[in-house]
Parts: C-alpha cells; structure tokens; sequence
C-alpha cells in the first residue's frame, strides 16, 4: 500500500477532456476517483461508438498493461473527473508479488467479459428501453464500480451516449422505466429503485 500511494498519482480532466487517446503507449492503469468517463472510438468517418462507461470507482485498461500494446479505444470525460494514475512499474509490481491483487484482477477480466458480451447481445437484439435498463445496471456491477451509490449522478444526454440513443430516445425510455417502478429522474441524476427489475426488463411487445 505505501508503494501504490507513493507512486500513483492524480490528475484533473474537464468535462468533454480525454482522459487517454487510442494507439497511445500504456503506461497507467487508471481509476476513477469522482466524475463519469465512457470508452470509445471513432469510424474512418467519425461516427462514435460507446463501449462502457466508468463510474467512479471503477479501473480500466488492465488488458493492455497485461498483454504490453497500443491502447485499443479513447477515454473521455463525460463531465469534470478526478483521474487516478497508477504507473505501469506498481502495476506489474503488485500483480508478481499480491496474491489478492492477482486474484483481483481475474475477477476484473472476467466481469469485464460478461459486461461486453451483454453489450454485444443487448445491441444487436434489444430495443431501446431495454438497452436503456440495461445500460444503467450495468454501472452497478458490485466488482467492476464498486463505488457505484443508488443515485447515479448522470444525465439524460449521458445515458444516451453510453446506451447508443439520442437524447430524446433516452428521455423516452427513462419515462418508461419511471412508470414502471423502476427508477426515478431526480434533480442531477438519477436514483435507482428496483435494480433487479432494471436488469430483467423486457419492453412490452
């Protein structure tokens, strides 16, 4: 623990900010302290995909550290973010000598995985109001955002951007989900009442 708090670091990205680049060297693993970053990238003709979003809490880019490559997608800030750094070197250090550091992060892969091949599936066979649910359960995986608290300081646009809708889409589908019990849109966010429900819902036909 005194070599992660000497070595890492931390640094301020502003709403809108990247907080790494696509193709850039990994040197970090970086976390979450406050704020909301997405994963994503860009086509050849600038249409934008969402991967995940990161609350705070949450770490990423483990895989590249692992495997010594080229980042695979931009991080942005969805809104002001306190960024932690840990270097490479700690990063490496405690995966060789922490047994429960090690024990960590298959536990990270592994939710990691679920998490993207649920993406995948909810993207290709899911409406809009069930990707929507979907999207907002997915902040509250225990292991991935461990901070993650029932009232989720996002917006109706940031919702939009990590489930794949415009905003208006998203405001329709939170409606939904509001008269269904399952959530309510509260003043700067938006507060979680049935997260069971939310991981189970099925637009009706």
């Amino acid at each position: 623990m005194a070599r992660v708090e000497a070595t890492t670091f931390e640094v301020f990205v502003p709403k809108g900010g990247f907080v790494c680049h696509k193709g850039e060297l990994v040197d970090n693993w970086i976390g979450i302290i406050a704020g909301m970053v997405k994963m994503n990238n860009f086509s050849p003709s600038g249409k934008s995909v969402t991967f995940t979003g990161v609350p705070p809490g949450g770490w990423f880019g483990e895989g590249s550290l692992l495997k010594d490559e080229r980042r695979k997608y931009d991080a942005m800030a969805l809104r002001d973010s306190r960024i932690a750094r840990m270097p490479a070197d700690t990063f490496h250090w405690l995966l060789e000598t922490s047994l429960p550091f090690t024990r960590f992060l298959l536990m990270q892969l592994n939710e990691r995985l679920g998490q993207f091949i649920g993406m995948v599936e909810h993207e290709r066979l899911l409406d809009p109001d069930t990707r929507v649910a979907r999207c907002l359960a997915s902040l509250f995986n225990t292991h991935l955002y461990p901070g993650s608290q029932r009232l989720v300081q996002i917006s109706q646009e940031e919702v939009g951007l990590l489930s794949g809708a415009s905003r208006q889409r998203a405001n329709q589908a939170l409606q939904v989900l509001e008269r269904e019990g399952l959530l309510r849109v509260d003043y700067g966010g938006i507060r979680i009442l049935d997260l069971e429900g939310l991981r189970s819902f099925e637009a009706h036909a």
